[in-house]
Parts: C-alpha cells; sequence; structure tokens
C-alpha cells in the first residue's frame, strides 16, 4: 500500500524570535530595539503575518496527509523524499536555500508578508494552499524547471545552488587562484571581449596582463580579488545583477529558465604577477569555468549559506557550471 502524501513546510525563524531568544524577553528587546530607533511592534507584527501564514497553510492540509517542518538552519541535516512536495512558507530567499538540498520535488512558494518581498520565487499567498497542493501532486501541473548552478571540486565535493555561487576567500578578503574557460562561452575584461576562452582580436589567444597564458582550454589567468560570482537567471534578480549593472556588461543575462550562466570577478587587481583581462562573462550549458587555487584555503558556498560550503586548499581546483538538476517551481 502506498504511503500518502508528505508535505515539508519548510520556513524559517522570524526577526522577533531571533531578538527574544538574544535578549530574554520581549521587553528586552524592545528596550534595544527603541535604543536604535526601532520599534518592537513593527518586527512583532511581521512575526505575526508569518505565523498566521503558516497556520494557514497547515490547516489546508488534508487530514490523511502526512506533514513534517524544517527550519532554515536544519535544511542539510533533512532527508526530503523523491515523493515530498516541498511548501516555502516565507521570502524569496528561502526557497533558494532549499533548492540545492532537492531532487525534483516541486515546490510551492507561499509569501508570508506580501508587498515586502519582490515574489519572484514564493509566488502565491498563504489562502491558495487548498488548491496548490492537490494540484502540485497532479500529472501536468505547471512548472517552471528552473535553471541551477553547481561546482565540483576535484576530490569530488559537490555544490549546487539556485541563485549564484561564490568562490572566493572566508571573510571576502583577498583571494588568489587560477581562473578559466573551458568549452566555449564569452568573456570580458580589460583586454576586450573573449570568446571560447580565447582573446576574440588576436589568433594566437594571448592577451595582455600579468599571470595570462594558454593551455588546451583557453586562456588562464592568473588573479587576485575579493571573489568570483557565478549566477544564474533567477541570481540575475539578486546580487549577480546589482554587479552586472554596476559594471555596465553588454551581455545580457540570462532568463531564470536558460540553460545560461552569467559570472563576474569581483574587484580583480593588477599587478606583475596578476592579470584583469578576463573578469566577466557567459557560460553554455557544455562550457565550464575553472578556478585553481594559489591561496592556503578558499571556500564556495551558494545562495548565502555561507555555513554550508566546500573547502579549496593550495593547488585544488574546482569547476563551475550549469547543473544537470532543476528547481521544479509552481507556477
Amino acid at each position: 500500500m502506498s504511503l500518502a502524501p508528505r508535505i515539508v513546510l519548510v520556513h524559517r525563524t522570524t526577526e522577533y524570535e531571533e531578538l527574544v531568544a538574544h535578549h530574554g524577553t520581549h521587553g528586552q528587546a524592545a528596550f534595544f530595539l527603541s535604543s536604535r530607533g526601532r520599534d518592537i511592534e513593527e518586527v512583532a507584527e511581521r512575526h505575526r503575518r508569518t505565523r498566521r501564514a503558516l497556520t494557514d497553510v497547515t490547516s489546508a492540509i488534508p487530514l490523511t496527509w502526512r506533514q513534517s517542518r524544517v527550519e532554515r538552519g536544519d535544511l542539510d541535516r533533512f532527508l526530503f523524499a523523491p515523493e515530498d512536495v516541498v511548501v516555502v512558507v516565507g521570502q524569496d530567499g528561502l526557497v533558494a536555500n532549499a533548492a540545492k538540498y532537492l531532487t525534483g520535488q516541486p515546490v510551492v512558494g507561499i509569501d508570508a508578508d506580501p508587498g515586502r518581498n519582490p515574489g519572484v520565487l514564493v509566488r502565491h499567498r498563504p489562502g491558495d494552499a487548498a488548491r496548490l497542493l492537490p494540484a502540485a501532486l497532479a500529472t501536468g501541473t505547471g512548472v517552471d524547471e528552473l535553471t541551477m548552478v553547481e561546482a565540483v571540486a576535484d576530490d569530488t565535493q559537490r555544490l549546487l545552488a539556485l541563485n549564484e555561487i561564490y568562490l572566493g576567500a572566508a571573510g571576502h578578503q583577498t583571494a588568489r587562484y587560477r581562473l578559466g574557460v573551458e568549452g566555449g562561452g564569452a568573456s570580458t575584461g580589460d583586454g576586450g571581449v573573449m570568446e571560447g576562452g580565447r582573446a576574440s582580436t588576436g589568433g594566437a589567444g594571448v592577451v595582455e596582463g600579468g599571470g595570462a597564458l594558454t593551455s588546451g582550454a583557453g586562456v588562464v589567468e592568473a588573479q587576485a580579488s575579493s571573489g568570483v560570482l557565478v549566477g544564474t537567471g533567477t541570481g540575475a534578480t539578486g546580487w549577480i545583477r546589482s554587479v552586472w549593472q554596476e559594471r555596465g556588461n553588454p551581455l545580457p543575462l540570462p532568463r531564470p529558465t536558460e540553460d545560461r550562466l552569467v559570472w563576474c570577478v569581483r574587484e580583480a587587481w593588477p599587478s606583475p604577477t596578476t592579470g584583469t583581462s578576463q573578469v566577466a562573462g557567459q557560460l553554455s550549458a557544455t562550457s565550464h569555468l575553472t578556478l585553481t587555487a594559489e591561496s592556503e584555503r578558499l571556500i564556495a558556498f551558494g545562495d548565502g549559506m555561507e555555513g554550508d560550503a566546500l573547502e579549496l586548499t593550495w593547488g585544488q581546483s574546482v569547476r563551475v557550471g550549469v547543473c544537470g538538476r532543476r528547481l521544479r517551481l509552481v507556477g
């Protein structure tokens, strides 16, 4: 006999709960906020809206179905089953936090605080749950297959993300590494536009700048920077977009369902041994960005979850590209 469907509610501890846990009481938390020109009532009201949303969604789950809850901080220890329906109640970023731990389960994003969140990933209201939950199990339900990005280290460590992956030094200090593009794509830098990892203006693929050399994969450049971002079309609404706009990059940002990524180097530093010829670009479904550590310790983490990162030591390499897995977001 088959098991009843299981709904997994993903939520996050509210700011109010964190304040009371830290300061001990509501009164102490109120005093702390007032000393900084804030009113606790505004924080408490957002907490109440989130709790109401969770209650409304829970009450919409059929009585014969199983259900479970997981807080954001416990996602890396929670075991999702293939037949689960995942309901994220909170902000857009909470969907991204959960995405890396899923393997094709349908995801319903519920906006716990309409008007405060953009609603890119939490597209529905709590009152829609009674209709959405049975529909998520039905074959043919409209879902968007959102592209994800993955990083695979040479020691088989693997990291997935929905928005972006950051590679650099812990604490965002100066990272030293060698960077190149494999399998095509295009990049831009102080040396001009690059295609397929080779300079578009020089037939031999030679790039001006310290530390640049050619290999079978194209140009590999020694760099010193505050890190590298590789983002998806979903991430193009967040961190990667802000960097892209600041640079005025001519390459178009991808759509959320497009098998294309964009990458950029943050604050690359030119020197006699490091260059800035490859500081931004795009990756197709068959190309990869490669990075080899030349610092004692570099990390890679996805979607802002720095506590769940893979680590690279001197000489280790990592390849970043389009992930074969998709996030199935109920439209």
